[in-house]
């Protein structure tokens, strides 16, 4: 993962927890709680691809683990945000800019219930029966409701943001220099034919020349 994405994921990750922690946890809503940290490990790896969605969703996900009030074993959320930021990066569009908002928005609704779903599954093997107890019907439609109606105000700026600065001195060197390649293949081979050309006439014209020399040196014998 290249330094520019560590350097961009950090911070974005940190606000999301904290407005998460200290805002969004605090609203009492019913049911789950909208996820901005979800919402920013999806928008960063439909840009990233899997690698760097599952890297990052595992930062997040300790992150997460460690930030107060942490009511579950640490690594429970870290091991969760790691398979939906690889799940959510095989679903990468080319380029990473999708066609249209369908796509990016289908991918916050399974990596919502994914992610509550796969929790309430560890938490079930730790121990865990807060789910149980809550409703996991109500949990998985609440949290695909939430976060459904906060990712168009954060995925696509986010997403945006990656590819902005998302510049890859390789691949442009590598594109570059390919262009390159092709276009002085192209200009050489056209000169090759120009001068292939040229020499070719210059071959029938200097036959030509030889031919009537040929036929003056005769005509004079002949006289």
């Amino acid at each position: 993962m290249r330094l520019n994405r560590i350097l961009l994921a950090t911070p974005l990750v940190i606000v999301a927890l904290v407005i998460q922690v200290s805002v969004l946890a605090r609203l009492h809503l019913p049911g789950a709680v909208p996820d901005l940290v979800l919402l920013t490990v999806v928008a960063l790896a439909l840009v990233y691809g899997h690698v760097g969605g599952s890297l990052i969703g595992f930062g997040a996900g300790l992150l997460s683990d460690l930030a107060p009030p942490a009511d579950h074993a640490a690594g429970r959320y870290a091991l969760v945000l790691c398979v939906i930021g690889y799940l959510a990066g095989l679903a990468r569009p080319e380029n990473g800019r999708p066609r249209s908002a369908t796509g990016p928005m289908a991918v916050v609704v399974a990596a919502a219930i994914g992610s509550t779903l796969l929790y309430a599954s560890v938490g079930a093997l730790v121990g865990d029966t807060a789910a149980r107890h809550v409703g996991l019907g109500g949990l998985l439609f609440t949290a695909a409701v939430y976060d459904l109606l906060l990712a168009p105000f954060v995925v696509p700026g986010l997403m945006a943001l990656a590819r902005k600065l998302d510049n890859d001195p390789l691949a442009e060197t590598g594109g570059s220099a390919k262009a390159a390649d092709v276009a002085s293949g192209r200009l050489s081979s056209g000169t090759g034919l120009s001068l292939g050309g040229r020499r070719g006439g210059l071959r029938v014209r200097a036959a030509k020349a030889r031919v009537a020399r040929a036929g003056r040196i005769k005509g004079v014998k002949r006289l």
